[in-house]
């Protein structure tokens, strides 16, 4: 029968799981060494691998400069009154979130730059590499619905056939299943696609009997059980997809490059049904790439890991990547959670180059659908960038790798560090004798470096939006420049007001994880449900309250602090309406018949998502009859019995007729 947990079968993976081996669901051993990286030894000096990076020079400078002369317009405004601890207070924590912002703002410059210059290629019309590697398609799971997971699948191998290289991939569903519904449901699905597709499609299937270190855990459990025989590895999350000419081109950048150890892609938001995850598919489309190519130009071979969606060097992620456990009781101790960051920096300390492939597109994956399902998402993000603390030190890491760790932990500390600055502003203004006056003397200076700081969030992204009002297909595929300018004003104002209800939801998370709590292992809500006006209120009740009392405070201080902090309060006492309405299935379609928030591949889903959605809908609707077959196995078989009496010979051939 099919293996869910053991040790492995002993089969060949250059053929495929058929007659005889049918059931067995790995392929034999092909035993890789991946040893424990220490953090407190590192390797020798970190040799360059390109020329040096004048643009990181420039871009670290341009934010050194424009923080300068933010702070010190921020000193002259807190001086009038003299300058106590709590002047001190808020132009330390104003220093570090400005630098913070103008550093994102100077790498989306420089993105939007080398954007113009280069748009991007699609890879059609241009020749198919010739491969001469084998690759593994690694998909880990963790009680995922089994009809998403084939769907991908299946759908990944019909792309790869169609540009006859199926036989050089290999796919592994590792799953960590704790379910057992779930798993049989997986093994039972395993069975049916290898039945059904053809015999070059190499799928596996694996259960592990621990969950030893989550997902991290579960790609080395791989990698030391069958990581020999594989030269590369194409690791995907539950809900990612690939078109099959990006993973070639990803396996032929691999093959020419033998001093890289990762490719990252730049996955697009794909799927969305609310109007939440409508927001952010468009958000990701539009600006994403332009963002992207800003961070890959500073970054250099000193590149980032997202987890999922990139291709890496096996036996250099082997070599140098085995992640340790961090010293210490959860939620700073323990394994590593946020992982992907930390073999990024290990691939770079080892000497191998992680890069980003910017000019490809046909890497997809889903976001929440929710706004609260992407706290809960981002409560696991949170404790696990905040580990980083323990591993931003590490012996022989290259500073651009420490300074990625910086900002990852940095993405998170930034809510609570606003909510501090917004407090401490408040009670300085409070604390004046007579903050009219003051208001008065410094008012334009203050007017100045607020439009400054909101130039800073918001010119990015009509920077990537002209991106794509100068590109005619660019501009046809969101269907239009109108729809490109309403699509971004949209999302700028739900940004805005959602931003205060973001910051306290992560401001909590931090607070829970320094409190010492951990997040566990949930699973990710990636469907669409239905958010109820109860429980939108049950969930934003403490934001909307915040949100009055604060408002009020701000009025009975100064009428100007009301309208200067209004965005922050309006957000706050609108989130339980708000968060109800993005929520809805309903008010995003209605978007998508409108074409508001449209993509290119919401308009002309490209082959894979779309077959991916085909197979994913049959599954569904299958539910009935795999759950009746179910419950005739659970059931006794019927027996009939014969009437007790003799028959002639004539009507035992009658009843046997019948």
């Amino acid at each position: 029968m099919i293996q869910t947990r053991g040790s492995d079968a002993e089969l060949s993976p250059e053929r495929p799981a058929r007659a005889g081996s049918f059931f067995a669901c790995t392929p034999r051993s092909a035993a890789l060494a991946m040893p424990i990286q220490s953090l407190r030894r590192g390797e020798a000096p970190i040799a360059p691998l390109a020329a040096p990076n004048p643009r990181r020079n420039r871009l670290l400078a341009g934010a050194v400069g424009l923080s300068a002369v933010a702070t010190s317009v921020m000193g002259v405004l807190l001086s009038p009154g003299g300058f106590g601890v709590l002047d001190g207070a808020v132009l330390v924590l104003f220093a570090i979130l400005f630098a913070w912002t103008a550093f994102g703002f100077l790498s989306a410059c420089l993105g939007w730059r080398l954007a113009w210059r280069t748009p991007a290629r699609s890879g059609r019309g241009e020749p198919q590499p010739i491969l001469f590697s084998r690759t593994a398609v690694l998909m880990p799971i963790y009680n995922e619905d089994p009809g998403r997971i084939l769907a991908a699948a299946q759908a990944l191998y019909e792309d790869l056939a169609a540009l006859g290289v199926a036989e050089l991939y290999d796919l592994y569903l590792l799953s960590d299943t704790r379910d057992e519904r779930i798993a049989g449901d997986e093994a039972a699905g395993v069975i049916r696609l290898r039945a059904r597709l053809p015999g070059d499609f190499r799928l596996y299937y694996r259960r592990r009997e621990r969950n030893i270190d989550r997902k991290a855990g579960n790609i080395a459990d791989w990698v030391r059980r069958h990581g020999g025989d594989y030269p590369f590895m194409l690791v995907l999350d539950a809900d990612s997809l690939m078109t099959g000419d990006t993973i070639v081109r990803l396996t032929a950048a691999m093959e020419a490059d033998p001093k890289l150890g990762l490719l990252q892609t730049s996955p697009e938001i794909v799927g969305a049904e609310t109007l939440f995850g409508r927001l952010q598919q468009f958000a990701t489309r539009a600006y994403g790439r332009m963002l992207a190519v800003g961070q890959n130009a500073w970054s250099g071979d000193e590149g980032n890991f997202w987890g999922h969606n990139a291709i890496i060097r096996t036996r250099a992620f082997a070599e140098s990547a085995g992640l340790p456990h961090l010293p210490g009781r959860k939620p700073f101790g323990g394994h590593i959670m946020s992982h992907d960051f930390v073999e990024a920096a290990l691939l770079r300390r080892a000497g191998w180059a992680v890069r980003m492939a910017t000019d490809l597109h046909g890497s997809y994956e889903e976001a929440p659908p929710t706004l609260l399902d992407m706290a809960i998402r981002d409560r696991r993000w949170c404790q696990g960038n905040l580990q980083h603390a323990g591993v931003v030190g590490a012996a022989g890491l290259h500073w651009v790798s420490r300074l990625h760790l910086m900002r990852g932990i940095l993405s998170y500390l930034a809510s609570p560090l606003w909510l501090l600055l917004l407090c401490a502003g408040a009670g300085l203004w409070a604390a004046e004798a007579s903050p009219t006056t003051m208001a008065g003397r410094t008012g334009p200076l203050a007017a100045w470096l607020f439009g400054l700081t909101m130039a800073l969030l918001v010119i990015p992204k009509l920077l990537a939006a002209s991106l794509i009002l100068r590109d005619a297909a660019a501009r046809r595929g969101f269907g239009g420049g109108l729809r490109v300018c309403l699509g971004v004003a949209v999302e700028m104002a739900v940004s805005t007001l959602i931003a205060p209800v973001t910051m306290l939801m992560q401001s909590a998370a931090v607070l829970d994880v320094l409190s010492g709590r951990d997040s566990g292992w949930g699973v990710q809500q990636r469907d669409a449900g239905r958010l109820s006006r109860r429980e939108a209120w049950r969930t934003h009740r403490a934001h909307v309250l915040l949100g009055l009392v604060g408002a009020g405070l701000a009025l009975a201080l100064d009428p100007a602090v009301f309208w200067w902090t209004s965005p922050v309060h309006v957000g706050l006492v609108l989130s339980a309406p708000l968060s109800a309405l993005l929520a809805r299935v309903e008010a995003g379609g209605l978007a998508a018949r409108l074409g508001l928030l449209a993509t290119p591949e919401e308009r002309l889903p490209p082959r894979v998502v779309a077959r991916a959605a085909e197979l994913r809908a049959a599954y569904d609707a299958e539910a009935p009859v795999r759950d009746e077959i179910a419950r005739l196995f659970r059931a006794p078989v019927q027996t009939y019995a014969l009437m007790n009496r003799r028959r002639t010979p004539s009507e035992w051939g009658d009843r046997m007729a019948a």
